[in-house]
């Protein structure tokens, strides 16, 4: 996907866009790496790239934390 998107915006963009969802722990970046043995939050050591067993880690375990219900308190 990366030489995809490396095509539409500048590299350097495509760069902030891995580390920000690795700070911030979205997507694929909120569960550790099982090949490269990083923890969440850290990029991979593939540079500008995800390793496809993260990926996999990441859609057998999918956790559904929107922004709404941080925003809605509990039901009285």
């Amino acid at each position: 996907m990366i030489p995809l998107l490396t095509a539409v915006i500048p590299l350097r963009a495509a760069d902030a866009a891995h580390e920000t969802a690795a700070r911030f722990r979205h997507g694929a970046y909120s569960v550790p790496c099982p090949e490269c043995h990083v923890p969440a939050g850290v990029l991979c050591l593939a540079r500008r790239n995800i390793h496809a067993a993260r990926r996999d880690a990441y859609r057998q375990n999918p956790t559904t934390t929107g922004l709404v219900p941080l925003l809605v308190g509990r039901a009285r």
